[in-house]
């Protein structure tokens, strides 16, 4: 199982971007897909982005489309996601989330039990 380390977030003004990183340990990083889920104060946690394995295939959330790039690195075991046009709620928690292939056949990628590694989390906050 990898374990998962965020960086970025913090407090941005409406209309800002900002870049999330998720960097993974062990060697076995290319063989999870990825995803970031958010979760603001009294909601529930929601699915943001996806990307599978080798970065062939991205999926988005309606909130977010044309907004957001998830992207990786499996070189460098990273995954990131890339927010422009921020908005003020776009505020929550986010959260990266490792998926292996058992689990996501079974669940698909927006549901969260297809996923078994999550980062701490990291408060983004947009200002208006």
């Amino acid at each position: 199982q990898v374990q998962l380390v965020q960086s970025g977030g913090g407090l941005v003004q409406a209309g800002g971007s900002l870049r999330l990183s998720c960097v993974a340990s062990g060697r076995t990083f290319r063989r999870y897909a990825m995803a970031w889920f958010r979760q603001a104060p009294g909601k529930e946690r929601e699915f943001v982005a996806f990307i599978n394995d080798n970065g062939a295939a991205t999926y988005y959330a309606d909130a977010v489309k044309g907004r957001g790039t998830i992207s990786r690195d499996n070189a460098e075991n990273t995954v990131y996601l890339q927010m422009n046009s921020l908005k003020p709620e776009d505020t929550a928690v986010y959260a990266c989330a490792a998926a292996p292939r058992e689990q996501l056949a079974v669940y698909g990628y927006r549901d969260r039990r297809s996923y078994e590694a999550w980062g701490e989390g990291t408060q983004v906050t947009v200002s208006s």
